[in-house]
């Protein structure tokens, strides 16, 4: 019932499903429950709640309980939210293994463990899925879908169904792979950028100004690989054109930095400076971030529909 347990509920809510969620304490479990009622009154209050339902009637779908066994009885998906710990993840795997049916999905939250870590061993393992949101996934649609070697094609087609109908935009990956995919083009980002930093080439702030009001607003819209296809007369044009170009830079590309020490310093220095490492002031501009997500998945879906 942490972040991203939270924000699936919600998700789960607004596509009209029963919910429990479930946490070994019962206070953890009532403020995140208030805390989703703050959040559902707030979104319904600026028009931007998702589903057809009143925030009401999606509240009245979520319920909570502090036992397993009675949290997933009658379920027929489980989505698994605890924090990124392999043992942890492993161990409510293993009890969810005892003592569930041959019917329910068992799927995983993780960011990064692979399936074949996680689900090894298990006697449903034909059951068990990763479907790897993007954070928050209230406001963010993305969702990976990732299958272990032994999970069952049904298993992989249920999970893409169920997302779709609850408003998420789902991605089956054919193979798992470290990192996923989107952790992985993240972090060839996140690589370049900070050595442009660290070599001092653009501070970090410029350099965010390149993603935020160059790359990433044609990438809200269009992919990497559709963006190569407008820039030219179709994908063969543009690599027959920036073949070379391409090749010569990435050539240039450094090794993978440690993340650490002096460039550290340096990014987190503008970065403080901008926002302060201060509970109310990240909370604050998170809530900035997330209403400015809204806006533009609605932006979005309007454009589509147009």
């Amino acid at each position: 019932s942490g972040l991203i347990g939270r924000s699936w509920a919600m998700v789960f809510a607004a596509g009209g499903f029963k919910v429990k969620l479930y946490d070994i304490a019962q206070q953890q479990l009532t403020s995140a429950l208030e805390n989703i009622r703050k959040q559902m009154k707030e979104l319904e209050e600026s028009r931007f709640l998702k589903g057809t339902l009143s925030a009401e009637q999606q509240l009245a779908l979520i319920s909570i309980c502090t036992d397993l066994k009675a949290a997933v009885e009658g379920a027929t998906f489980i989505q698994e939210c605890t924090p990124e710990n392999l043992e942890l993840k492993k161990k409510i795997f293993g009890q969810l293994d005892l003592i569930v049916g041959d019917k329910v999905i068992l799927s995983s939250s993780t960011s990064c463990l692979l399936p074949s870590t996680l689900f090894t061993g298990l006697k449903h393992v034909k059951q068990c899925i990763v479907s790897h949101p993007v954070n928050p996934p209230y406001f963010v649609p993305l969702v990976e879908i990732v299958p272990h070697p032994e999970t069952d094609p049904s298993t992989t087609e249920r999970t893409y169904a169920l997302m779709k109908k609850i408003g998420q935009s789902p991605v089956k990956l054919n193979r798992e792979i470290e990192g996923f995919v989107l952790n992985r083009l993240q972090y060839a980002v996140i690589s370049e950028a900070w050595r442009l930093v660290g070599e001092g080439v653009v501070s970090p702030t410029d350099l965010d100004l390149v993603m935020s009001d160059g790359l990433g607003m044609r990438y809200a819209f269009i992919g990497p690989l559709e963006t190569m296809h407008l820039n030219a007369e179709g994908i063969s044009n543009y690599c027959e054109r920036y073949r070379e170009g391409m090749r010569h830079v990435l050539n240039t590309f450094g090794p993978v930095p440690e993340f650490s020490g002096e460039i550290e310093q340096k990014i987190n220095q503008a970065m403080s400076e901008k926002i302060p490492v201060v509970p109310k002031v990240l909370d604050a501009r998170r809530k900035w971030r997330d209403e400015c997500l809204t806006g533009l998945a609605k932006l979005k879906r309007k454009m589509k529909s147009d």
